[in-house]
């Protein structure tokens, strides 16, 4: 009776027929059928905590709303680029969640740009949740080449 119980529970959570839960199972992305574009599966909870930490931490750099400023291609007197918006309009979507987090974390190097080290400041799951935020900034289409060119690989 149990082992029928459970495969009736296991039945259910895997649907008849439907391949969009083993599709989460199995780490594939769940494409959405009208648009042939890979679903977000964001935590609405993980984008807010994120867009608060981003506030209080990385809206005077890179705007409040991730548009950076106009000439963000343009290196200062210094050398050194500003920094760059985090939407869809610059290249923040050209690396991986690692290379990402690895940027926050360590900061830009110092001939480069001017983005401190935030490993010892924010916590990592702070990180994670900023991180989010951010791709929640990415148009669907620009989420989509990105996860498959750079994080589906």
């Amino acid at each position: 009776m149990r082992n029928f119980l459970l495969c009736g529970v296991a039945a259910l959570l895997l649907g008849c027929g439907d391949s969009a839960p083993f599709s989460v199972l199995s780490g594939q992305p769940q494409i959405d059928s009208k648009t042939g574009l890979v679903k977000r599966n964001f935590d609405q909870a993980q984008i807010k905590r994120g867009e608060s930490v981003y506030a209080a931490n990385c809206v005077g750099c890179h705007g409040p709303n991730g548009e950076a400023t106009p000439d963000w291609r343009k290196p200062g007197p210094d050398g050194k680029y500003p920094p760059p918006p985090l939407d869809s309009t610059a290249h923040a979507w050209h690396h991986s969640t690692e290379v990402l987090k690895k940027t926050i974390l360590k900061g830009t190097p110092p001939d480069i740009g001017s983005m401190p080290a935030w490993e010892g400041k924010l916590t990592e799951q702070q990180v994670d949740d900023v991180i989010v935020w951010i791709k929640s900034l990415w148009s669907d289409e620009i989420y989509d080449i990105w996860y498959k060119n750079f994080e589906g690989k």
